[in-house]
């Protein structure tokens, strides 16, 4: 059971609309509506009438949306308490970042600003984008990090949040130099045979990103896996299995070996922006310090 299933099926119940639905919750339609599935799949019953317009909830489903908002609303004040009972040295401060983020980007910055305010205590909170975005906006951090692009809307509403811009990334087409190089893998050749291609889920930020830089471009590939996780595509590409879009960030390292090439030129590479966000009205010193020179 996933908490933001029962989230969205309280949004559809309200919105009695997929697409007002998906919208208010920031997600793609259907991706929206696979979660809702999922649930239905979770409780072994049929919780709206899609024949319907607008949708009604099912008999099944006015029986959940009750227990759904309960279970919500208790679970969400369960945690708050227990993140307050865990704040321990006030010193710390709680950074929500992307997996990514966190390794190829903050953990380094982390260490060089500690360098400079030797008192900096912090909490990396590493989870996916609505995950990050959520604990900013409930509180339970001071900070979050993650990409931003400007054809993919944001999830959160940055009126009500500092924003700093930090670091400018490229979304490159890459794959393992070997297989790369040997089966001649080349995103502009449309007449060689399709490439193993490892993707992002089309829901997810990278997923978005990726396709607005295809947008109407032939791609020749074959997609052969998919995933939300930049470092278990990454673990697929290394291994030789196909090309993926990675953040330069995350492949540095390789690509500065040439044992990762990129097999597209500039017109496939997507520029992104890390990014912090914050509400400074509530920091201490450190804190404001910590993001002053982030």
């Amino acid at each position: 059971m996933d908490l933001n299933w029962l989230r969205d099926f309280e949004c559809l119940a309200r919105t009695l609309s997929f697409t007002r639905a998906a919208n208010e919750r920031n997600i793609t339609q259907s991706a929206f509506s696979r979660r809702i599935k999922a649930l239905e799949s979770w409780v072994g019953l049929p919780l709206v009438n899609r024949a319907t317009y607008p949708i009604q909830l099912t008999e099944a489903g006015t029986q959940l949306l009750p227990i759904s908002i309960a279970a919500i609303s208790q679970l969400s004040e369960a945690r708050q308490s227990i993140r307050e009972a865990d704040r321990g040295d006030s010193r710390f401060i709680r950074i929500s970042a992307l997996h990514t983020i966190s390794v190829s980007f903050l953990a380094s910055r982390i260490e060089d600003m500690q360098k400079e305010i030797p008192d900096l205590r912090t909490r990396v909170l590493s989870d996916s984008l609505s995950v990050c975005c959520e604990l900013l906006v409930e509180g339970a951090v001071d900070m979050m990090l993650c990409y931003c692009h400007s054809s993919v809307s944001p999830m959160i509403d940055e009126a009500a949040f500092a924003r700093k811009d930090l670091f400018t990334d490229r979304l490159i087409p890459v794959a393992a130099a070997g297989p790369a190089r040997f089966h001649g893998w080349d995103l502009s050749d449309r007449q060689a045979p399709p490439i193993p291609y490892l993707a992002y889920e089309r829901s997810s930020f990278l997923g978005m990103v990726v396709e607005h830089t295809v947008d109407r471009k032939p791609l020749n590939v074959e997609t052969l896996y998919i995933d939300g996780l930049v470092e278990a595509i990454k673990r697929r590409l290394l291994a030789g299995s196909g090309f993926a879009w990675m953040p330069e960030t995350a492949i540095a390292t390789e690509l500065a070996e040439g044992s990762v090439v990129p097999v597209g030129g500039d017109d496939w590479i997507a520029s992104l922006t890390i990014s912090a966000f914050s509400d400074p009205a509530g920091f201490g010193p450190i804190a404001e310090t910590l993001w002053q020179r982030l």
